[in-house]
């Protein structure tokens, strides 16, 4: 004996909303939603690594590097050489100094960010 395949029973049409259930509001009558301009690509600021102050911390980490001193160590000294310098400075020098890559280096100066702010308690 041998059985005969069949197809699958076709399924029903699914049933259209009942009128109730469909917006009463015309479409005119909604605000339309705002939205955001598309971003802006900025220009990278132009960092100036050749200023003495920041070539000399430079040199530094990087002969503190070759004496075997940790990435940690060369950057807390980076650090401290350009306090007063800005974030993206900080962070330039510790890639160019330390050997970091770029989003390690960002947190490195949060690191030695902390680890300064701890050492100098108010008074």
């Amino acid at each position: 004996m041998t059985k005969k395949i069949t197809a699958p029973a076709a399924k029903p049409a699914t049933k259209a909303a009942p009128e109730a259930a469909k917006p009463t509001v015309p479409a005119a009558a909604i605000p339309a939603v705002a939205t955001k301009p598309a971003p802006v690509a900025a220009e990278p600021k132009k960092i100036d690594l050749n200023k003495p102050l920041i070539k000399d911390a430079i040199a530094k980490g990087k002969e503190l590097l070759k004496e075997g001193k940790t990435k940690a160590d060369v950057a807390m000294v980076i650090f401290n050489a350009l306090k007063a310098e800005d974030k993206e400075v900080v962070i330039a020098a510790f890639v160019q100094g330390a050997g970091l890559t770029e989003k390690g280096s960002v947190t490195y100066w949060y690191n030695c960010k902390r680890k300064a702010r701890k050492t100098v308690k108010p008074a």
